[in-house]
């Protein structure tokens, strides 16, 4: 019982820390002069769009962006994580 109680807490403590380590990471994508930079929290940092695309194809690009970014995100965490030891190497 009191194994599995240490083990949840060494896991907070891990991803707090991977938070603290993860929020000075900045990804920043851009298509058709439209930008997204989002922080390694999937927090957004700075939106800029492209005011002659229409708003369909700014919608169609944002979700890409936004794809994108969190592709890009998710691959910096694993790689921090193995990095660290958190998390056996996948590749």
């Amino acid at each position: 019982m009191f194994n599995k109680l240490k083990h949840i807490q060494d896991l907070r403590h891990q991803a707090k820390n991977l938070k603290s380590i993860m929020s000075d990471e900045v990804i920043s994508v851009e298509k058709n002069e439209t930008k997204l930079i989002v922080d390694g929290n999937f927090q957004i940092k700075e939106l800029k769009l492209n005011p002659e695309l229409s708003a369909k194809a700014q919608e169609e690009i944002l979700i890409s962006l936004f794809n994108e970014a969190i592709k890009k995100i998710q691959r910096q965490i694993a790689m921090k994580m193995q990095s660290t030891g958190d998390m056996p190497k996948l590749f």
